[in-house]
């Protein structure tokens, strides 16, 4: 029986991967749950287990949301665009600032935002400014790599840290208190390694002539602004849930709807500003730095566009993965984690990380984090140690997926967009640079976690 629980787990990883004929990630992983049901690999009794994740599910999805009507509005593409003016020039600063503007993205928006709307901005920005196809492929990894080293801090930043934090019940205060120092070490060890690996590839000096202003970036000035005013919410939200015993995603969902109702508005105005602006002459306005006229967001499109099946991956993916642990092979992770608490924090956060990586790398990190969490959880450890070998669970699963393409769906759709830019990355020159650019972050971010950890106390 164990052998079948691992053959289900790698068949529906496949079809993930694969997705043949559009299948897609969702109906995959569902038909991997049904197929687990149905040998007895795992029993009905262990479905109410499902309610681990769908609080995860469904806050990645409204984090998404939150994205793409920020998107949609030229929220993402005016912070870039003003981050190309504040390097002056320099292209050294320059990939300084668009690494840090990665990292603040990961942070606030998941790395999948990170990765896939910023990617395509940070293209079209570096074109305009006549980049050659070598410093613009130094710039767009450094995006994609820092998209993750940046998903630490905070538990909105990364799936994995949702479905972490659920599990062995974490406040959104507590996992600030601990992740952000370490997020911070992190994205700091991420900058000196892209920097030392790409530092030939960035060109000296660039000129801004060519670059539009930030302001004609913004197509609905009502919902660019309440953007703000929703992030400072949810932010809030974020710190007071927790308390009041309010799911993530409640605060995260209602954000979201918040947001789409403001963008789907059809106010009367944008179509009286179009007409003044085409009567006047005006149609060039935005060469003066002023915003373009406001026009209708596609909020449906929107919607329909956001990552469905994604919830139904991670149901169907955990019920799979719930089989491992039914036959004992979770157990055997339980017994090799068991002897690095006797070695103390350091040992344990480093023994941890590196085996969650390494897994996370090869068999993709949501599966990984739902395998080790259970693991993890049958530990007979206590205090900081206990607490070290949980957040370097985070950790192994939100840097490790770099190594390899395959490491996270949102790698996989990350080299797709490029692919459809006219950037080729081969996955040979991917996993060599994943490695390089991955194993010092890595290391680093777990010594970090387990001196904070000893500073902070269990």
């Amino acid at each position: 029986m164990p052998g079948l629980a691992v053959g289900i787990f790698l068949v529906t990883l496949t079809l993930v991967i694969w997705q043949p004929r559009g299948l897609g990630i969702g109906w995959s992983a569902l038909g991997g749950a049904a197929l687990a049901l149905l040998t007895g690999v795992v029993h009905l009794a262990d479905l109410p287990v499902v309610g681990i994740v769908w609080n995860a599910t469904l806050a990645f999805v409204g984090i998404i949301l939150i994205s793409s009507v920020l998107d949609a509005c030229g929220f993402f593409e005016w912070a870039a665009l003003h981050v190309a003016r504040w390097g002056r020039g320099r292209g050294r600063r320059l990939f300084v600032l668009i690494v840090l503007l990665g990292a603040v993205v990961a942070a606030f928006f998941a790395n999948d935002g990170a990765a896939l709307i910023l990617t395509p901005i940070v293209v079209q920005i570096l074109r305009v400014l006549h980049f050659s196809t070598r410093a613009t492929i130094a710039f767009v990894m450094a995006t994609g790599f820092i998209a993750d080293a940046g998903s630490l801090p905070l538990l909105v930043s990364n799936l994995v840290n949702i479905v972490t934090a659920d599990f062995f019940g974490i406040s959104f205060a507590r996992y600030a208190l601990v992740m952000v120092p370490v997020g911070v070490v992190s994205v700091a060890a991420s900058l000196g390694v892209l920097w030392l690996y790409y530092r030939r590839w960035v060109p000296p000096r660039y000129h801004l002539s060519g670059l539009p202003q930030p302001a004609q970036a913004v197509t609905d000035r009502l919902t660019f602004c309440s953007g703000w005013a929703v992030l400072a919410l949810l932010l809030a939200g974020y710190l007071t849930a927790g308390p009041l015993g309010v799911p993530l995603s409640a605060v995260v969902g209602g954000g979201a709807v918040v947001l789409l109702a403001v963008a789907a508005r059809r106010p009367a105005f944008a179509f009286r500003a179009r007409a003044h602006t085409a009567g006047d002459g005006g149609a060039h306005r935005g060469s003066t730095g002023t915003p373009a006229p406001p026009h209708p967001i596609r909020v449906r499109t929107v919607v329909q566009q956001a990552p469905w099946q994604v919830v139904l991956f991670s149901l169907g993916m955990y019920v799979v993965v719930y089989g491992l642990r039914d036959q004992g092979l979770t157990a055997q992770l339980t017994r090799v984690f068991t002897v690095l608490p006797a070695h103390g924090v350091l040992v344990s956060a480093l023994g941890v990380g590196v085996v969650v990586a390494v897994v996370a790398s090869v068999l993709n990190n949501l599966p990984t984090v739902l395998v080790m969490v259970l693991a993890v959880a049958g530990v007979a450890a206590s205090g900081v140690t206990h607490e070290a070998m949980v957040y370097a669970t985070v950790i192994g699963s939100d840097l490790g997926p770099k190594i390899t393409p395959i490491g996270s769906l949102a790698t996989l759709l990350w080299l797709d967009v490029l692919d459809r830019k006219g950037i080729r990355i081969g996955w040979g020159r991917y996993v060599r640079t994943g490695v390089v650019l991955t194993a010092p972050v890595l290391l680093v971010s777990l010594v970090a976690l387990a001196g904070w950890l000893q500073v902070v106390g269990g």
